[in-house]
């Protein structure tokens, strides 16, 4: 098995917290190297585009989200062998990451100008998206996204509603999902409730 570093800040949520889970689930040793965003300035000096998450493999630095998400999948045996159920699975890893890209800037962004850009998002891209996930959804059984079991791309998308959900982001309505995709919710329940991830929140909420 390789040496792997993953590194991102010190939180529950954003980026790394798929990866996180992922490895955790699938019993993967990796070192978890958290950081406060005070120290980031120094850290993405460190970095190919001044972005993280990255993940070290044996010493080499990757970067992209995604692309470490896949792989941690495969380590963890939770991406699929098929073709067609991985083409399922990044598709749905894709627009919830492409929906991250257009929420980043209003980090950014402070009073009237971040109010303004999120309820663009809420009213616009956000119900948009949300909603195909839903159809995804339940077009595959209503359980998961792909290949009939717990995937990659069941851990991206409950990162994602659980961090809409939570209050965290100000201008995001909390019932957002709840009015225009219920079944994300439900999803999210599930998986919250799955054995793996319940032991992975578990284990971080101890120290």
């Amino acid at each position: 098995m390789p040496q792997l570093k993953l590194s991102y800040f010190d939180f529950h949520g954003g980026r790394a917290e798929p990866i996180r889970l992922a490895l955790n689930i699938g019993g993967v040793a990796f070192e978890d190297h958290r950081f406060a965003p005070a120290e980031f300035p120094e850290v993405r000096k460190t970095t190919p585009f001044g972005q993280v998450p990255t993940l070290q493999v044996d010493g080499v630095q990757v970067t992209q989200c995604d692309a470490m998400l896949r792989y941690a999948g495969k380590l963890a045996g939770l991406y699929p062998t098929d073709a067609y159920q991985a083409l399922l699975c990044d598709e749905v890893m894709y627009v919830v990451e492409e929906a991250g890209v257009k929420m980043g800037p209003t980090f950014r962004m402070t009073g009237d100008e971040q109010k303004a850009a999120r309820l663009a998002l809420v009213n616009g891209s956000m119900p948009v998206y949300l909603a195909w996930l839903q159809a995804r959804l339940q077009a595959q059984g209503g359980e998961y996204f792909a290949d009939g079991r717990l995937t990659v791309a069941d851990l991206k998308v409950f990162v994602d509603v659980r961090a809409l959900n939570s209050g965290r982001f100000d201008h995001i309505p909390t019932d957002l999902i709840a009015k225009v995709a219920p079944a994300l919710n439900a999803h999210n329940q599930r998986i919250a409730q799955h054995a793996g991830v319940a032991a992975y929140y578990a284990k971080v909420a101890a120290k």
